[in-house]
């Protein structure tokens, strides 16, 4: 990496998580007076958006356009806007959108910026747990300045895997999954924030992650933190469109890395 492209990278990385720790804030001031948001359906009904969503999304893009007028911007609520720089900003504001609605701590405000389709920046902040997770490509993985790195040792049968299934899954392939997992000696946990989740994988507090059917708004920046921490992610395709289609989500520590491929059929 030249000069240049390492002054780029950091110069991202500050703004990344000032606008992520920003849009916490106002999240959270929405948090405590939820009972007030309009909340709306969508194609989903355990998919909801609310006032906060956009706000937060909106501040962000304003940010990120004020710094880099020429980077890309996709959020989950306002969709893509294509750049000339080779980098772009993947936000989902809220992920978590229902455990905020009904008064849960469970979710976050996850930035990812991508240069020339890869993850090199992810910072994922809990406002409710008053967690900031960081990492740029090359430079590790912190949770709130700490430095970050998975523990080999941890395996599918001596920890919990964290998972996440949506309407585009099946009920049935929901059971398959899940019985697999059981199968293999393992445990499981759901909490509604897959972005979340996968900062809880960088972070040691799970051994994997893995959604059948996940956007880039939910999944890129934690992907950038595993991958940090010294974990494996699936790669997810970037190219064109496909940046907009949700896709398999798998991320997991070396220990379990074997064991979460195969129960993904990997």
């Amino acid at each position: 990496m030249s000069n240049v492209e390492h002054n780029a990278l950091l110069t991202r990385l500050a703004l990344a998580e000032e606008v992520a720790r920003a849009g916490g804030a106002a999240a959270l001031r929405w948090f405590e007076q939820r009972d007030s948001l309009v909340v709306e359906t969508k194609h989903d009904l355990q998919d909801v958006v609310s006032r906060a969503d956009r706000e937060v999304e909106q501040m962000i893009g304003q940010r990120m356009r004020e710094n880099f007028p020429d980077d890309g911007f996709l959020g989950e609520e306002y969709g893509l806007q294509a750049g000339s720089s080779g980098y772009t900003w993947v936000v989902d504001p809220i992920d978590g959108t229902s455990p905020f609605l009904n008064g849960m701590p469970n979710w976050c405000v996850s930035v990812a910026v991508l240069h020339e389709g890869v993850p090199v920046i992810g910072v994922i902040f809990a406002p409710t747990y008053q967690e900031c997770y960081v990492a740029a490509l090359g430079h590790g993985a912190t949770l709130n300045g700490k430095r970050l790195q998975v523990d080999p040792s941890r395996t599918l049968q001596n920890h919990v895997t964290g998972f996440g299934a949506n309407s585009y899954v099946s009920p049935e392939k929901v059971g398959e999954i899940l019985a697999a997992l059981l199968a293999a000696g393992g445990n499981f946990i759901r909490i509604g924030s897959g972005a979340l989740m996968l900062a809880w994988v960088a972070a040691g507090r799970v051994v994997g992650y893995y959604e059948p059917y996940m956007h880039a708004w939910d999944c890129l920046a934690g992907y950038c933190l595993v991958k940090e921490a010294g974990g494996w992610y699936h790669p997810f395709d970037t190219t064109g469109e496909r940046l907009l289609k949700g896709a398999q989500v798998l991320a997991v520590a070396p220990g379990a890395e074997a064991d979460l491929k195969r129960i993904a059929g990997l």
